[in-house]
This record gives structure tokens, sequence and C-alpha cells, in this order.
């Protein structure tokens, strides 16, 4: 199993759709709630350090597991799980504490956590398992 090959196919899924859904999808959604909370401009150390984290999270849990017993379906599910503990993690706590944040907003954050974990954790766990 090569573990760079699949850390990068992991990452490179799960930074690629959640940028199509930060930026195209879910945008107008997240600004019209959230708005006054966001930065005017992305700290962009933090966001790479972010995605580079979490996604060794990802490999830690749910890839390396599903690569050495299971499959891509496994990384699937393992990914999801790791995706909606972490999510629920902030967004739970931001409903605790943050002013006007809402429980939908949780919902839809916490659920598209668990789904972009599984899908990129699924491609890693594919490419770990043929190289």
């Amino acid at each position: 199993m090569s573990l760079v090959a699949s850390y990068v196919m992991t990452l490179i899924v799960f930074t690629g759709v959640d940028f199509i859904w930060l930026g195209l999808i879910a945008n107008s959604y997240y600004r019209s709630r959230i708005g006054h909370l966001m930065a005017g401009q992305i700290n962009m150390t933090a966001a790479v350090a972010f995605y580079l984290v979490y996604v060794a999270g990802l490999m830690l849990f749910a890839v390396q597991p599903a690569a050495l017993s299971g499959g891509p379906a496994k990384g699937l599910m393992l990914g999801a799980m790791f995706g909606f503990f972490c999510y629920a993690t902030y967004d739970l706590t931001s409903l605790a504490t943050l002013k006007n944040w809402s429980l939908p907003l949780s919902l839809i954050d916490m659920t598209w956590g668990a789904a972009l974990s599984g899908v990129a954790a699924a491609a890693g766990t594919w490419i770990a398992q043929r190289l």
C-alpha cells in the first residue's frame, strides 16, 4: 500500500469537491446564514493546514484500516463516520456558543462533512489497494 499515493488521492478528492461545494453550491446559503461571521479574505495558511491535518486523520482512521481489511465500501463508511464526528464537533460547538448559528446550518454541514469524508476516504482506499 502506498501511503503517499493514497494520501494525495484523498487530499485531491476532499479539497476538490469541497472547493466546488463551498465556492459554487453552498456559498450563498452559508453567506445568508453566517456572512456576518465570515472573514473578507480566506486565511490560506489556516485553510491549507486544515486540509493537510484533516486528510491525515482520514488516512489514520478510515483509509488505512479500510485498505488493510475491507475496501472502498469500508473506507466510505469509516470516512463518513470520521467526517460526521469531526464536523459535529465544530457545528454543535458553534450552535452552543455563537449567536445566530442555526440547527439547520449545523445539520447541513454535518451531513456534508460525512458525505465528503466518506467519498474521499473511499477514493483513497481504492488507490491504496491498487498500489
